[in-house]
């Protein structure tokens, strides 16, 4: 495992309101921005009102003629954990409220790409005959797809979260919070937050217009379960607005009140529903429908998730299980050989390129983001892994992940502004990005590639660093206050999970499945023994950890039969001397 420099997440004046709470909770907290208790209610009467997202009322007008005509609605989604949740939501919804035609498409990944592109449109004519499209996690950067679609004679309502480039489609109504002049406050919801925006607002509006007369209109808390399991998913951060969903839906799986499918997913992955946690869904679900997405056709994981019989369901789950399974076995494999590369060129850490790339004609285009953020964690550097783009072998497509504070989609934008012509397409963010490239262009475009962020990138941006929340006394080393923790939550990105530090001292270990490591601990001034485990780690390699370690852990509770006991989730180690 790589060292990394160890920082103490920086914590203000604990606010007053938070003294009440258990010391290590108010520090927590207040680390993370949290100012009062009330930050901490996850109540729905909490969330941002919907009235500040720009274009809703067109978006609504647009879907009150639809029902109200009965017109062929067609839902395209994505091929990730997000555009799945978010074009289960959008079916189930609009049937729940009254649409008698809705069906939906999900480009294949492999033949199509990301988004409502022409091609896609195309297909969309041709086999599902809309009068009215409805992009969901995507849409804002279809200005061709959109255009094609409306000469065509088809509405399009656009809702998306990604951020907008300077030519906006001329969609017949968008709704994304992250375009220009939309005064939404939460900028942070991903593809099924707009889409359960979006829907709850048309339920409000329609019960206005008499529409559920005679009949029960649908609670869209029910659907809170999918809402949360695609912000988890696409890794948004966490805000208090983020937070109400996530905790929402959490709480609703707890209590059984799910959908089939994710109680299916859940049982295939082995976690009990009354103990989830956030990570679960990140952990458990999201790769289980990505991978059908990433190898097959995200349709698997839709009809998953919208399966209304436990039995198909399940079937479903066990499917998509095993695609996950051969996922992994790719992903290893590839990650074997990159690292087997990686070994032949000899690098040492003051000789480490400011920027990786790679590329192997065997490689599987579905997993080269996994390989690439795999690498990322492991070098600490941007890297772009590429595979064949088809069969012919001329063109490749590259998915890279970043670093803090190294913008990639700029460095990718540079080498193509500074070099026409060695980079095809390119589109992405910060910290992700895809690109094409002529097969033929590798080398050059690996080597400008490297330039472009070493004209940026600063040694201690290239320097790993690991946020934790201090040190704990012995007497806070306890079940209780990993119980506290864990109801703390929903923790996530940009609300991190506390990690904490300290040195102790090994008074025994064990592997287990040759690739986690079991401890046993003793803190060096006193008090019981420890319990920790290290998933997933180097720390197999060493055949006699050493006898003092500086770790981060989580605290965390191992539950086994009935019975809770303190677990330290070891999240890194560096060796200390006796």
């Amino acid at each position: 495992m790589p060292p990394k420099l160890l920082k103490i997440r920086p914590v203000p004046a604990i606010p007053t309101a938070l003294q009440s709470l258990h010391p290590v909770l108010a520090r927590v907290y207040a680390a993370r921005g949290v100012q009062s208790p009330e930050d901490l209610q996850h109540k729905l009467k909490g969330l941002a009102s919907p009235g500040q997202l720009k274009g809703l009322p067109a978006a609504l007008e647009l879907l009150t003629g639809a029902l109200r005509e009965q017109k062929r609605i067609l839902i395209v989604g994505d091929f990730d954990a997000d555009g799945a949740t978010s074009t289960a939501l959008a079916v189930l919804a609009l049937r729940a409220i009254g649409a008698q035609y809705v069906d939906y498409l999900v480009p294949n990944r492999f033949k199509f790409g990301y988004g409502l592109t022409p091609e896609i449109v195309e297909v969309a004519l041709k086999e599902k005959r809309p009068e009215l499209i409805i992009t969901v996690d995507n849409g804002i950067s279809s200005r061709e797809g959109v255009a094609l679609a409306k000469a065509a004679g088809v509405q399009v309502l656009i809702t998306d979260h990604h951020l907008t480039g300077k030519d906006i489609p001329d969609a017949d109504a968008i709704l994304n919070p992250n375009q220009p002049d939309c005064a939404f406050p939460s900028k942070n919801l991903c593809g099924v937050g707009v889409v359960f925006y979006l829907l709850a607002s048309l339920v409000t509006h329609l019960k206005g217009q008499g529409w559920f007369e005679g009949r029960t209109a649908p609670n869209m808390s029910d659907y809170l379960d999918i809402v949360a399991l695609g912000t988890v998913a696409d890794v948004v951060p966490l805000d208090f607005n983020n937070r109400i969903l996530v905790a929402q839906g959490l709480e609703r799986i707890r209590q059984g009140k799910c959908r089939p499918g994710i109680a299916a997913l859940l049982r295939v992955g082995k976690r009990e529903l009354s103990t989830l946690q956030a990570d679960d869904l990140g952990f458990t679900i999201a790769p289980r429908l990505n991978a059908a997405g990433r190898l097959d056709d995200m349709a698997h994981g839709i009809e998953c998730l919208l399966a209304d019989s436990p039995v198909v369901a399940q079937q479903l789950a066990e499917e998509l299980d095993a695609l996950n399974i051969e996922r992994r076995e790719i992903e290893s494999s590839m990650q074997l050989e990159a690292l087997r590369i990686l070994d032949r060129l000899d690098w040492a850490p003051e000789t480490l390129p400011c920027a990786v790339t790679l590329y192997e004609p065997g490689w599987h285009q579905g997993v080269i983001g996994i390989v690439a953020g795999r690498l990322k964690d492991r070098f600490h550097r941007p890297c772009i892994v590429f595979a064949p783009a088809d069969d012919s072998g001329l063109t490749i497509k590259g998915s890279a992940r970043s670093i803090p504070g190294i913008h990639l989609r700029d460095a990718i934008e540079r080498v193509a502004t500074q070099h026409p012509g060695l980079i095809t397409h390119f589109g992405g963010h910060a910290m992700a990005a895809g690109l094409t490239i002529p097969a033929d262009n590798f080398f050059e475009f690996s080597e400008r590639f490297r330039e472009a962020v070493a004209e940026v990138a600063t040694e201690e941006q290239l320097t790993a660093s690991l946020f934790t929340d201090g040190e704990l006394e012995p007497a806070n080393l306890s079940l209780g206050l990993a119980q506290q923790l864990r109801q703390g939550g929903p923790w996530g990105q940009a609300f991190p999970e506390p990690l904490f530090t300290g040195e102790f001292i090994r008074v025994d270990h064990r592997v287990l499945k040759e690739k986690h490591m079991k401890l046993t601990l003793k803190h060096p001034g006193h008090g019981p023994m420890l319990e920790a485990i290290a998933f997933n780690t180097d720390m197999v390699d060493w055949h006699e950890p050493p006898e003092r370690l500086l770790l981060a852990y989580r605290l965390d509770v191992n539950t086994f039969r009935g019975e809770s006991r303190l677990q330290m989730r070891v999240e890194y180690w560096e060796p200390r001397p006796i």
